[in-house]
């Protein structure tokens, strides 16, 4: 029996909907000292004093620290961040002291004792003004931080980073061209919101053992960050996770963790917690940068796209050491999944004073293909060509060519292409509400997306066998609630030919579980997934050793099936498994093979980087995920409001390993995409956050989701565990122009703009009425 491909429970739901499963902020231990933090109140300001004497003496107080005593930066790509002020805070709400007490009421009552004085500097508050070479320096030191090779930060700016994308000729192609059109968009900040807000244990032991507790997607690179801030050597320092409700990017890399460590040291034996409220999740975890888009295309009139021209500016916020990667990933997908000869792409990251921009599902792909599939619809108009069929002409084919010169051996995209036409019924006009005020219409949308990893970012799993003939699986791709810990077991489940009830599975620890890069990029059931398979191997081949044996047979006449190991040609000649979990033991007393354990490593081989000043690179990407959104939407004309009736969803996922799990994703992803596309701007004015809790910072409820249509496509991945690809992210790209598009159809206004809010769309045919009017 095969256990890819079918709709298994998810092994975590009986815990997680009984309230069983454990989060951080349900961790209580002996002796818990509670943290809290003094925040700046201005978005850029020097620090000229801080004055903590009266929290110190408030009783109860057991420790209060600033950053003048932990001066060293941290990133896992650019080193630019102090966990608490150093010199100058950067951003409204930034860590500027931080205490810990008996009781979170002394820990608030100390905070407010704490005297800070400040010089306010000018602020930074666009990304295109920061860009300009008389803006204020907000990392004037940016020359000398520590930076990956891949990225190329321009000393004495504001640009952490800036990719470049060089292919063909665009400028004598732009000549050729019948048409040439040039389009604007922007993308504001917006919040991740997961359900479950951060929270972080830190415990300091006598022997200088450190150990957090954290709702972390990747414990490892946690590891490796706050071991560098804090100069802990990686065995004096374990990181836990237990579940973790939701990240979305926001808990990929380090917050409050290099806050509660200093507190923890200076307490040794008793725990330090420290728990963000909905307010500082808004305000003091990563937010999804707000982006500038620029594209210029020529197409001629025959719907090829010749050559296209495309500048994004990200505001990447105070620290940009995630930004940088997004902004190269940004670049290197700039063309969208379409192959068009000539591509110039500038990508800038941009310091501002705002919240500290960072990882968001998608990964920059969302931003992006707001403004290129938006594009794709204008510039078919401006030929009259229907919008689908100049995707269907200018879509990569096997055998098509990226935007960075990557020969594309598998893709979906047509096959994806034709099942949301047929499922959102794009080729018939839309029904009319009897309602006059009421007008509804239909969009499509691409999407594209590879994990943006090195090529050492790698993956090990461990898998023994119990007495029994049950397994553990040890892994550290995190469960976060995308159904990972399922897909897992049933890749190993399939390997092994056993029951998948038969195993369970450990993740989130590094003192005992393997080590793991990062759950981020879509990557976990491809990279975790081939290492789970080759562990798995790895026991089969060491119980098949080990059955010859004892069957009196050669390995080769053996195969694992059921359960058992079986004779090919006497399939009546079979022994358990479990007769081999401890190896083998013989009358006279001796033995051989011992406890039964497999190990897997992964690696990303043939990864190759780009060139610096081409962008250019013949497999920069372990793979590309690519598919269709299509959306149905109704427009009021009195009153502005956007009812989304209908979305749809096809990706080519190389193989779905749990059709139920995918469902979820592709079904949760369009529900997310919508809420980006109307509701969802982190509203900032002079650097402050005006809309920080669900009162004002509107996401969708039960009442806003519309019909949801969910196929996908299999054209397997030649390098994934039983060809898969990563799906998570990709899902959600295309939703927001497939609704942006949509509204177009319905009442000829174009949005450059997300969200798309009712005003907006009162404005809008305002102006409409009055230009026609003319």
């Amino acid at each position: 029996m095969s256990y890819i491909g079918i709709p298994f429970q998810r092994v975590d739901a009986i815990k997680k909907v009984t309230g069983q499963a454990t989060y951080v902020d349900d961790i209580l231990m002996p002796r818990m000292l509670y943290a809290q933090v003094k925040r700046s109140p201005y978005p850029h300001a020097k620090i000229l004093r801080i004055d903590t004497s009266k929290a110190e003496a408030l009783p109860g107080v057991r420790s209060v620290i600033t950053g003048d005593c932990y001066t060293k930066r941290c990133g896992l790509y650019l080193e630019d961040k102090n966990f608490l002020a150093v010199g100058t805070a950067k951003y409204r709400g930034e860590a500027v002291a931080a205490v810990c007490a008996e009781t979170p009421e002394i820990a608030d009552e100390a905070v407010e004792l704490i005297e800070v004085e400040y010089e306010e500097l000018p602020a930074v508050l666009d990304a295109l003004d920061g860009m300009k070479p008389d803006a204020p320096l907000i990392h004037p030191d940016l020359h000398t931080y520590k930076v990956a090779p891949i990225f190329h930060p321009k000393p004495h700016t504001n640009i952490s980073h800036h990719y470049k994308l060089r292919k063909g000729d665009v400028e004598t192609a732009f000549a050729a061209c019948d048409v040439v059109t040039e389009n604007t968009y922007y993308i504001p900040h917006v919040q991740h919101v997961p359900l479950e807000p951060h929270s972080a244990v830190a415990q300091y032991d006598l022997d200088g053992k450190v150990t957090v507790w954290g709702s972390i997607q990747s414990p490892y690179a946690v590891r490796q960050a706050l071991s560098t801030a804090f100069d802990i050597p990686l065995n004096k320092l374990r990181v836990i996770s237990p579940y973790v409700g939701g990240g979305f990017g926001a808990k990929a890399g380090t917050t409050l963790e290099g806050i509660i460590i200093p507190l923890a040291k200076r307490n040794p034996g008793r725990p330090v917690k420290l728990c963000y409220t909905r307010e500082d999740e808004f305000e003091n975890s990563y937010v999804r940068q707000g982006l500038h888009a620029k594209i210029k295309t020529g197409i001629n009139k025959d719907g090829k796209i010749l050559a296209v021209k495309t500048e994004f500016v990200w505001d990447g916020g105070a620290y940009t050491e995630y930004g940088v990667n997004i902004t190269k990933a940004g670049g290197w997908a700039s063309a969208g999944p379409y192959d068009i000869p000539n591509v110039w792409t500038d990508s800038y990251c941009v310091y501002t004073n705002h919240p500290v921009g960072g990882p968001y599902r998608g990964f920059g792909m969302c931003e992006i293909h707001f403004a290129i599939e938006q594009n794709i619809d204008e510039v078919s108009e401006a030929i009259g060509m229907d919008p689908a069929e100049v995707r269907r002409i200018n879509g990569l084919r096997p055998g098509g060519i990226t935007g960075t010169g990557e020969v594309m051996e598998v893709s979906g995209f047509h096959d994806c292409l034709d099942q949301v036409i047929k499922d959102i019924d794009y080729g018939t006009p839309c029904q009319q509400p009897e309602n006059p005020h009421k007008v509804r219409g239909k969009g499509i949308a691409a999407g594209w997306k590879s994990p943006s990893q090195p090529t050492n970012a790698g993956s090990s799993a461990i898998i023994r066998m119990n007495e029994d003939g049950t397994y553990i699986l040890m892994t550290s791709g995190q469960e976060i609630g995308q159904g990972s810990e399922t897909a897992l077991i049933q890749i190993a489940a399939e390997t092994l030919d056993v029951d998948p009830t038969l195993i369970s599975c450990r993740f989130g620890d590094t003192d005992h579980t393997p080590y793991e890069w990062q759950t981020v990029a879509s990557r976990t059931t491809y990279c975790a997934g081939n290492a789970i398979k080759l562990a798995c191997e790895d026991l089969k081949n060491k119980i098949l050793d080990l059955a010859q044996i004892k069957l009196g047979a050669y390995k080769r006449e053996l195969e694992i099936k059921g359960g058992y190991v079986v004779h090919k040609l006497y399939p009546d000649r079979k022994v358990p498994l479990s007769e081999f979990a401890l190896g083998l033991a013989f009358p006279d007393g001796s033995g051989v093979g011992g406890p039964a354990i497999g190990v897997g490593t992964f690696t990303l081989e043939n990864n190759l980087n780009v060139d610096h000043e081409t962008g250019m690179g013949s497999h920069p990407a372990a793979f590309w995920t690519i598919g269709f959104n299509g959306a149905e939407v109704e427009v009021d004309t009195e009153t502005g409001h956007i009812k989304v009736l209908k979305m749809c969803s096809c990706f080519d996922a190389g193989k779905v390993i749990n059709p139920l799990t995918y469902t979820c994703q592709a079904e949760g992803a369009m529900v997310q995409s919508l809420g980006t596309a109307l509701f969802e701007e982190l509203k900032l004015k002079n650097g402050k956050i005006l809309n920080k809790s669900f009162v004002d910072y509107k996401i969708p409820t039960a009442d806003d989701v519309p019909e949801l249509i969910v196929k996908y496509v299999e054209h397997a991945e030649p390098t994934g565990p039983y060809g898969a690809r990563g799906v998570g992210e990709p899902l959600m790209v295309p939703g927001a122009p497939a609704i942006a598009n949509a509204v177009y159809d319905a009442i000829g206004v174009r949005f450059k703009r997300m969200p798309i809010t009712p005003d907006d769309v009162l404005r809008a045919l305002r102006e409409k009425r009055e230009q026609e009017a003319m």
